[in-house]
């Protein structure tokens, strides 16, 4: 416990909140190993902010001789572009891959599931991390080695900016996957976010499995369809 509580001061205390222009580069890694660390990963997420759909968490530690070009904030990138990204990324990098369901978001809320996703992500790499970079303000208290939160990371760190793309190309599968499972939401398409053809399909065909059910769209139909229920 007494470490836990020393890590946590040390995060704090390091925790970056001016973003920075240009693209990600090497040199948050290159601060955290001038200091001591021989393994530094990346960490962040694609899917917070959907109706549906899991939360997926990524962490990346790259190596130092063999960093793909052109990594960036997934979200500045073409789908064929992260495609070909995550391909390299995979096979150049020791890569963790975490989930978080609907139901790990409703048990403990989207900051909480998300939090202890990454924390899961970054236990599960094939080499221990001992310094974590983590996109956000956010550093998971479960982490097993220090972490340091960057905001706007995936724009400033490479590794975060590799860990964002693996995310996001195995969250978009995974929404692949659901839209065959519930063909009328059109998943593939709009990811589970609440556009106006996603709403449209939740007023007519209501929740599935896959929506979330804490938020605020989905609890309001499920909340109209229990009142039905009991006046019934």
């Amino acid at each position: 416990m007494a470490r836990r509580a020393s890590m946590a001061i040390e995060v704090v205390s390091e925790q970056l909140f001016a973003p920075e222009a240009g693209f990600p580069d090497f040199s948050h890694e290159e601060m955290l190993m001038a200091r001591g660390a021989r393994y530094v990963a990346g960490v962040d997420e694609a899917g917070r902010g959907p109706l549906a759909g899991p939360v997926v968490v990524a962490a990346v530690r790259l190596d130092p001789q063999c960093i793909p070009e052109g990594l960036n904030d997934s979200k500045k990138l073409t789908e064929e572009r992260r495609e070909a990204l995550y391909a390299e990324i995979m096979a150049c990098a020791d890569v963790a891959i975490v989930s978080a369901p609907p139901s790990d978001i409703l048990a403990l809320n989207i900051r909480g599931a998300t939090l202890a996703a990454m924390a899961r992500a970054v236990r599960a790499l094939p080499r221990a991390a001992d310094r974590v970079l983590v996109d956000g303000r956010d550093v998971p208290p479960e982490l097993p080695c220090p972490g340091l939160a960057l905001i706007g990371g995936d724009g400033r760190s490479v590794s975060i900016a590799a860990a964002s793309i693996v995310a996001k190309v195995t969250r978009d599968r995974m929404c692949t996957i659901m839209d065959c499972d519930a063909p009328h939401f059109g998943f593939s398409g709009h990811k589970g976010y609440g556009t106006a053809a996603h709403l449209s399909a939740l007023g007519q065909h209501g929740p599935c499995r896959h929506h979330r059910e804490a938020f605020a769209p989905v609890a309001a139909l499920l909340v109209r369809k229990t009142t039905i229920v009991v006046a019934g």
